[in-house]
């Protein structure tokens, strides 16, 4: 017992007076606020990064790959199936996805099936395909399936509207250890926290991750109709539904025929 012991103290001592070597992440980010104004049509923000060693001094392990996930603030959308009966296209059914990211984008060096295993891509929700999107489907709530065809129709409605995106050529090695990548930012992006995820992989294996965030917001006359209707309902509803009123009077007095 007492050479077990001996033993085992020897080891811990010959692995454990060298730390094992590790990565850690630098990034930042062009621009954490994005104004949205009347005749804005989408901005690309870059996001500029170095793998560096932790500790210092400890070597590296080059050629990584980098993906990094952008998700919006969470919102609950529905998506509806139609059929043809008699003739009319009606709505069949319909599922609600709740607090669903209302942008998400996967931007990689490379395809994500070539970054890592299915299983690690799977438990870190890498990917349009692994990323979890509940449904509400009866009293219960759970993700399902990426064969399940609610879900592929609401990722390529998203993806449609440019809010729901997967590239493996969106980040770039400058050097074997400095990356860019491009965020790209559609017209209809909503207003909101962004937050950001960069993971570092070396060997298929996730080496280091560092998170972000940025801040979509309306400005200008956008940002004080915005701040009217949420501030002052009342007030908001009875001017517009005025305008309305003295439009269509108005509309009526130039259009009247003699």
């Amino acid at each position: 017992m007492r050479r077990l012991l001996t033993t085992f103290a020897f080891v811990i001592m010959a692995f454990g007076t060298e730390p094992a070597g590790a990565e850690r992440l630098v990034v930042s980010l062009s621009n954490h606020r994005v104004a949205v104004t009347s005749n804005f049509v989408g901005e690309e923000l870059v996001l500029f990064g170095t793998v560096e060693p932790e500790p210092a001094g400890s070597p590296l392990r080059p050629p990584y790959d980098l993906v990094v996930t952008v998700s919006g603030p969470p919102q609950t959308l529905r998506t509806r199936r139609k059929e043809r009966m008699l003739g009319i296209w009606v709505n069949a059914d319909a599922r609600e996805f709740v607090r669903v990211p209302s942008y998400l984008a996967v931007l990689s060096n490379r395809p994500v099936n070539n970054i890592a295993s299915p299983d690690t891509l799977r438990r870190l929700q890498i990917g349009l395909d692994n990323f979890l999107l509940p449904q509400r489907i009866g009293p219960d709530l759970a993700d399902t399936v990426r064969d399940d065809s609610f879900r592929r129709a609401f990722v390529r409605l998203q993806t449609q509207q440019g809010l729901y995106r997967e590239s493996g050529t969106a980040v770039t090695f400058l050097t074997p250890t400095v990356f860019r990548a491009a965020i790209p930012m559609p017209a209809a992006v909503p207003t909101g926290t962004y937050s950001i995820e960069v993971e570092l992989f070396a060997n298929g294996g996730l080496a280091a991750r560092t998170t972000s965030a940025l801040e979509v917001i309306k400005t200008g006359f956008e940002q004080y109709v915005a701040d009217a209707a949420r501030d002052y309902g009342l007030l908001y509803g009875i001017a517009t539904a005025l305008m309305a009123l003295v439009i269509g009077w108005f509309a009526s007095v130039v259009f009247a025929r003699d």
